[in-house]
């Protein structure tokens, strides 16, 4: 059955479809496998330097390669197959583990190793997330959408038990080993189960040229301007927040970072699996805004428990909003760059997270904590009026 925009899906209709069950089983171990990857890797390079610093930048290095792959290399998402991109990538992450685990190379270029391959993530997400809208039209995508995103929050819990217990058991060579078994399965799962779709995209030019090209004929376009900065500013605040942590929680603040998680996910399932289309469409502006609103309440320096709550509120909310935007964005992005659209919105997250843990944790060191995870809930407050317009469909 074929939904548009306007007729609900079920979850068991998206489940229904087995080449997004090859997605969600390549991408539940993609999660996972990234996970053990950089804990594995901030291990390592910890047990062969002694440092702390040199290893919270390894577990870093996942992340930071988001801002320059996503400037320079989106469009290589539109112009290769999405089946082969996708093999590909998880074939990288393979070979790349293998390379940390067993060459014994100078913590520098094992470093270098993780930057460079880094580049191409976004580049390999896109393609996935560009594949979805294709597969399953209408509703059912944002549903699919729901889907990923619960059970990256899942898996990222999941992926840091099973994690520590491998660097327990097998130390950091045995969890990168590990991790590269995890990624060949993957890929093998793709080549089975996923029919080997045509690129959507046409060549005009070298990949760097198109992507910065297409991204500013995007950034440029009003409407699609308005749903990326929906997207990126109010959960930027919100991931500064959760930065801040650490040095307030100290070493519970994982169990407060476990609950934001938790709500992430109850916020998709609940607006998935409650909301008409439409009804979650409307929800996605005040839910911005309340987003920010239980962050408030940290002004008066709450325990673990409480603090917990206040983060599963939060995340509970921005999922939710995040949720009621996927299909207008689907509409607003031009079909022939749907992949870089989609990567666009990839990077301007995992960027705009970085820059807003630095701001957060910028204004903890002139303040307390509390105080500064506070200020960030009044930012993602502000963030949500200023972009009201573009958050109401």
């Amino acid at each position: 059955m074929v939904l548009t925009g306007k007729e609900g899906a079920t979850y068991a209709e998206v489940f229904a479809d087995g080449r997004f069950r090859v997605l969600f089983g390549s991408f539940t171990l993609l999660v996972v496998g990234d996970q053990v990857k950089m804990l594995a890797l901030a291990a390592l390079v910890y047990a062969r330097t002694g440092s702390p610093g040199l290893s919270a930048t390894a577990y870093m290095l996942g992340f930071l390669p988001y801002a320059v792959g996503g400037m320079f290399l989106l469009s290589l998402a539109d112009r290769i197959r999405p089946r082969a991109l996708m093999i590909v990538g998880e074939l990288v992450r393979a070979v790349t583990c293998l390379l940390l685990a067993f060459t014994g190379m100078p913590v520098w270029t094992m470093l270098a190793l993780v930057l460079v391959t880094g580049l191409f993530s976004p580049v390999f997400g896109a393609a996935r997330s560009a594949l979805l809208p294709e597969l399953l039209p209408g509703d059912a995508f944002v549903l699919a959408r729901s889907v990923l995103s619960m059970t990256s929050a899942g898996a990222q819990i999941g992926g840091l038990g099973l994690g520590g217990a491998l660097l327990a058991t097998a130390g950091p060579t045995g969890a990168l080993a590990a991790t590269a078994v995890l990624s060949a399965l993957s890929a093998l799962v793709l080549r089975v189960g996923l029919t080997d779709l045509p690129a959507r995209g046409v060549r005009r030019g070298g990949a760097v040229g198109e992507t910065l090209r297409v991204n500013r004929d995007l950034l440029a376009d009003p409407g699609v301007r308005g749903l990326l900065l929906a997207q990126w500013l109010p959960v930027s605040f919100l991931s500064g927040a959760e930065a801040v942590l650490v040095p307030y929680l100290g070493e519970t603040a994982g169990i407060a970072l476990a609950a934001a998680c938790v709500g992430l996910a109850v916020g998709n399932l609940l607006a998935g699996r409650f909301a008409a289309p439409y009804t979650r469409e409307r929800l996605a502006a005040p839910l911005a805004v309340l987003s920010g609103v239980p962050l408030l309440a940290f002004a008066f320096a709450p325990g673990l428990a409480v603090s917990g709550l206040i983060l599963l509120l939060a995340t509970a909310a921005s999922g939710a909003c995040q949720l009621g935007l996927q299909r207008r964005f689907v509409e607003a992005a031009p079909e022939q760059v749907r992949g870089q659209s989609f990567g666009l919105v990839g990077a301007g997250l995992m960027t705009g997270q970085a820059v807003g843990a630095a701001l957060v944790g910028g204004v903890s060191e002139v303040v307390a904590p509390h105080l500064a995870i506070t200020g960030a809930g009044v930012a993602v407050i502000i963030s949500g009026l200023l972009l009201w317009r573009h958050l109401r469909p």
